[in-house]
């Protein structure tokens, strides 16, 4: 029995096709659209299809191509050529084709195409005489050349737009449209030359060379620089390549009767329900979006064609019936008949996203959980942040100084300042402050939390500063190492451009750009809503946000918790949806007011009596901010963090500030210098921190488990449920919990006496110690809750600092011949490492304590591709800051409509 041959070519056209719809990942996205709009019956003009197996072949075999595949090509042309009654490069009758690229997944722009393929001095003149439009016939020539010339021999584009300037300047022509034949025979002409300096052989006039170089030059577009990035920008993955697509020209140049566009079925910047192009007449596809000629709006269209209008408008329709999503189509005009060239699901904004997803439920064309799963929760974020004026940049030529990492997204514009005292001072008379920094502490708290903005000369994307300032929902851009800090002057330089304190500086946390100037701001309506600046009917983006995130708590399973500190965080998560708090950071609390006097008087005391009484003075400070989130909670539960930094972080660093210290507590800058002294550490993250503080000074634990506590009483006194969570950090030997836990349960029972009321509450801890993940059965025996601090595991675990590895982990992840990590570990969690510790420490902590609550409260409780491994392992909530609520709460729900249709 003879080998079945692997098919690897698909045609299209009459109405019939080969391939379907769902034969993208075979046939790519173009390719399966043009089959399927071929047999619903729309004009598409008739070619074939070679399949991403073809390239992936291509692309693994050093330019071979697989067995058979030539002839296929060849057997398929003829096909089309019997089909259209004309011949590739015929002398008489001339048939063209495009020759396109298409991947399963859209990348707008990324690979190459060819046009009006098949054209040479011979059939160019049976082109005239065929169409009677010698002028038509020149411009296709001259189009191709240019376009083969680019894409597959490499001939500088820019070489060949001079050639055609120099033709237009000396004809004194304005547009390529004004140039008649003659003056497209000259620019052709000078093609020639310009194709022959380049490559050292004459232009091919043999069409069959053209067809293979041509598809050659599409495959190895799959692997241009400029792919490459495009999919790792869009975390696109695991594609065999690029199809590629030949299709019989249809012709937009021929005069006024002809003309190309590309439309969107809903507006792709607001998702509004209108139909939303361009068009240019006497035109070709590269002309709309090559900005030579400025396109008119679709709706004008009807006054020079009707007829093609009103075909466009209901094949509008048809195709959003058919996909049931918003489609992004290019169409060409020949003397008047329309043909369709391509339809693919519209790239659109976040707002667009949104709009159009709610809006296609409400009209029946999609259920909820259709459109749950389609919009992005990568792009969620940028709905709730302040941005720059994009069009007061635009209007005033507006320039970024330099560019670091996109940390914390927003648009944020102030006068700079150096110091977190100095942006306090500042905030404090009115001003706006941006706090530029060459990199932040936890002592930097308030002056961050009085920024609307803040900038880092180090840094990666989990920082300190990247980490608080997401979870302050504040605009940040880290690691911005052009910036060059002069604290003693107060100045900074970046690129040329000099900035002295007090000075504007803009910054966009979407894209990590920084200008030096003022940029007006302007705030997200969702925002506005919920702080109850607007009010809710006078913002549809807020009905949409509204009416969807209540099609996501219907379908999510996960909890989603907030990581807060303060009770504005708290009633900010709430109102964007937080079930609780997953991470109260208490160290936090400790910076504002007179809050660090008292700490820095507890470090540096030297015996029980004294730190006794520092920590007397903190008691009702805690106390207090307590009762305000239990408040702000109205009956959630409240996951509290006992006191985990290093201890000589609450100390200053420099001479001036022990000087000042000293002064304040009546004692000598010796004694601050050698008490700092003795607790610096040579690698804080693994050294005195977390439990051992509350196992060396048990009195530190016992005063936050009593401000814990008596706050809960006396919230609760007040009618409002409350749910504390106490939890040990750091532990990694569950007798380390046992000792902190019997502790805990004797101030927690002394105060139950003393007061005669009860809360329920729970002790547990956080796992971010590989060898608590490791023997997590035995620390469940003791524990209520696990919360797997994923910052530090993944740092423990990888070996990473997560503030020094940015000098490597970039190659790690994004340089193609590495490549180590599919995504950075500080980011997406390591499913392989982090995350096998993660579930591994589930099912042991379940084996032992089957009630144990389980959740992730790091940086990752924010990621979706995170949350679907929260969600996948079993874990019972997520937790993030406020501003990423809504993103771990969409996250959940795609985790959960992808977990029942895996069933």
């Amino acid at each position: 029995m003879a080998e079945k041959k692997t098919k690897y070519v698909y045609f299209f056209g009459s109405g019939k096709a080969e391939g379907t719809a769902q034969m993208k990942e075979l046939l790519g996205g173009k390719g399966a659209n043009l089959a399927d709009m071929t047999s619903i019956g729309l004009p598409v003009p008739p070619g074939f299809t070679i399949s991403t197996e073809a390239c992936a072949y291509y692309s693994s075999h050093e330019g071979a191509y697989p067995q058979g595949l030539r002839e296929q090509v060849l057997e398929n042309l003829a096909k089309l050529e019997t089909l259209m009654g004309a011949k590739l490069g015929d002398n008489e009758n001339p048939l063209l084709v495009s020759v396109r690229s298409g991947a399963a997944q859209s990348m707008p722009g990324m690979m190459d195409t060819i046009l009006n393929l098949g054209l040479n001095p011979t059939s160019v003149k049976a082109l005239i005489a065929k169409t009677n439009n010698e002028r038509f016939a020149w411009d296709s020539y001259r189009r191709f050349m240019q376009m083969f010339g680019d894409v597959v021999m490499g001939v500088p584009h820019h070489e060949f737009e001079s050639a055609l300037q120099d033709v237009k300047d000396s004809k004194g022509k304005s547009l390529d449209t004004e140039l008649d034949s003659k003056d497209l025979q000259e620019v052709i002409a000078r093609y020639q030359r310009l194709y022959k300096r380049y490559t050292g052989e004459e232009f091919p006039v043999d069409p069959i060379d053209q067809l293979f170089k041509s598809i050659n030059a599409v495959f190895k577009s799959w692997n241009n620089e400029r792919a490459n990035k495009y999919r790792q920008m869009n975390d696109i993955r695991g594609l065999l390549g690029t199809a590629v697509n030949i299709q019989s020209m249809v012709f937009g140049n021929m005069g006024d009767t002809s003309g190309t566009g590309v439309a969107f079925t809903r507006d792709p910047s607001t998702g509004e329900n209108q139909f939303y192009g361009e068009y240019l007449m006497n035109a070709q596809g590269e002309d709309v979006v090559a900005g030579i000629r400025t396109p008119e709006p679709i709706e004008t269209l009807r006054a020079v064609n009707a007829d093609v209008y009103d075909q466009l408008v209901g094949i509008r329709s048809i195709l959003e019936k058919h996909y049931k999503d918003m489609q992004d189509i290019e169409f060409t005009i020949q003397e008047g008949k329309l043909y369709m060239l391509q339809t693919r699901n519209g790239k659109r904004t976040i707002f667009s996203w949104l709009r159009s997803q709610v809006e296609m439920v409400e009209e029946g064309l999609i259920d909820k959980e259709t459109a749950i799963a389609r919009v992005p929760a990568g792009e969620f974020g940028k709905l709730f942040a302040p941005i720059l004026d994009a069009k007061y940049i635009r209007d005033n030529g507006l320039n970024e100084v330099t560019r670091g990492l996109n940390a914390s997204p927003g648009g944020a514009c102030g006068q700079i300042y150096f110091t977190a005292d100095k942006a306090e001072e500042m905030a404090a008379l009115g001003k706006d402050v941006i706090l530029v920094r060459a990199e932040t502490s936890p002592e930097d708290i308030g002056g961050m939390a009085v920024a609307k903005g803040v900038v880092t000369c180090r840094g990666g994307m989990t920082s300190h500063a990247a980490v608080v300032a997401r979870g302050m929902g504040c605009p940040c851009v880290s690691g911005a190492g052009d910036i060059h800090i002069n604290e003693a002057k107060k100045t900074l330089e970046v690129n040329g451009t000099n900035l002295s304190e007090g000075d504007y500086m803009s910054i966009d946390g979407f894209t990590g750009a920084v200008y030096g100037t003022k940029i007006p701001v302007r705030s997200s309506e969702i925002v506005q809503v919920l702080n109850g600046h607007m009010k809710e009917s006078e913002s549809n983006l807020f009905y949409n946000y509204k009416t969807f995130m209540a099609y996501v708590q219907e379908v999510k399973r996960l909890g989603v918790y907030t990581n807060a500190d303060t009770p504005h965080d708290t009633e900010m998560a709430v109102a964007f949806g937080a079930e609780g708090i997953g991470l109260c950071r208490t160290e936090h609390m400790f910076f504002g007011g007179n809050r660090i006097m008292s700490i820095r008087k507890m470090i540096l005391a030297n015996n029980l009596i004294a730190r006794e009484k520092a920590l007397s003075e903190l008691l009702p400070m805690q106390r207090g901010d307590f009762e305000a989130i239990f408040l702000a909670l109205e009956g959630r539960p409240a996951t509290i963090r006992l006191l985990d930094p290093p201890l000589h972080e609450f100390l200053p660093n420099d001479h001036t500030s022990r000087h000042e210290l000293a002064l304040q507590m009546g004692l000598t800058v010796e004694e601050v210098a050698q008490k700092s002294s003795a607790l610096h550490e040579f690698n804080p993250m693994l050294g005195f921190r977390g439990c051992r503080l509350a196992i060396i000074y048990p009195e530190i634990l016992r005063m936050q488990v009593r401000a814990i506590i008596e706050a809960a009483i006396n919230v609760k006194r007040k009618g409002v449920d409350v749910l504390p969570e106490i939890m040990i950090p750091l532990v990694g030997n569950y007798k380390e919990f046992v000792f902190c836990k019997k502790h805990a349960l004797e101030v927690i029972e002394k105060i139950f006496n003393e007061q005669g009321m009860k809360v329920h509450y729970k002790i547990g801890t956080m796992i971010e110690v590989p060898r608590a993940a490791i023997t997590a059965d035995e620390i469940a025996r003791e524990a209520e809750f696990f919360s797997f601090g994923t910052n530090d595991l993944t740092q423990m675990t990888c070996g990473f600092s997560r503030d020094d590895a940015a000098s490597f982990l970039g190659p790690y992840v994004n340089d193609t011949d590495k490549q180590f990590y599919d995504y950075d570990p500080f980011a997406t969690i390591d499913i392989d490492g982090v995350g096998k510790l993660v579930d591994m420490a589930a099912k042991l902590g379940r084996s032992t304590n089957p009630e144990i609550k389980l959740g992730i409260c790091g940086e990752h409780g924010g990621d979706p591709k995170t949350i679907a491994f929260c969600d996948k392992v079993g874990l019972d909530y997520v937790s993030c800051s406020p501003f990423r609520v809504p993103i771990a709460r969409l996250a959940a729900a795609q985790a959960s409509i992808a977990a029942k249709k895996a069933k």
